[in-house]
């Protein structure tokens, strides 16, 4: 594949230091940097983004996630790997994700669930993380940026 432009960062580099603040912001909430690499795995997954992904598993990786694991996400709800949290931070991400799937978008099951292992400051670390993951598979997906491509 051939990306149909440079990857936007690059185009509009006075952006990137405002989403890496978001990301450390994120990070600083309290949620587990585990949860925040399959939070991100999963969001990128569900929105095709094979730039996204391909990063995501190597930054995994890299913090010390396992490949039975990763190779999991994608069926978190049938593999035996997961805490009941990270299924809680897995179900937010994909209800998130998909807005316009379902009338109510974030069920109060899925919420509740989510709140009953997270607080409020790592409830929004978990959000900014879902939404800072779409807008880079909004960016990503569109301009056709290849996988193992420069991160921002």
């Amino acid at each position: 594949m051939t990306a149909r432009i440079q990857n936007p960062a690059a185009l509009l580099s006075e952006a990137v230091q405002p989403i890496q603040d978001l990301v450390r912001s994120a990070h600083a909430s309290g949620v587990p940097r585990a949860t925040l690499e399959l939070v991100h795995l999963r969001a990128s997954q569900i929105n095709a983004c094979g730039f996204c992904v391909d990063l995501g598993v190597r930054t995994a990786r890299k913090a010390g996630e396992t490949d039975e694991r990763l190779h999991a996400v994608a069926a978190w709800r049938d593999a035996p790997y997961f805490t009941e949290a990270e299924r809680a931070a897995l179900a937010l991400t994909e209800c998130t994700t998909r807005l316009a799937d379902q009338a109510d978008a974030v069920p109060d099951a899925v919420w509740d669930e989510a709140a009953r292992h997270y607080d409020e400051k790592q409830l929004a670390g978990l959000l900014l993380m879902i939404g800072i993951t779409n807008l880079f598979n909004r960016f990503n997906v569109p301009t056709r940026q290849p996988a193992g491509g420069q991160p921002w």
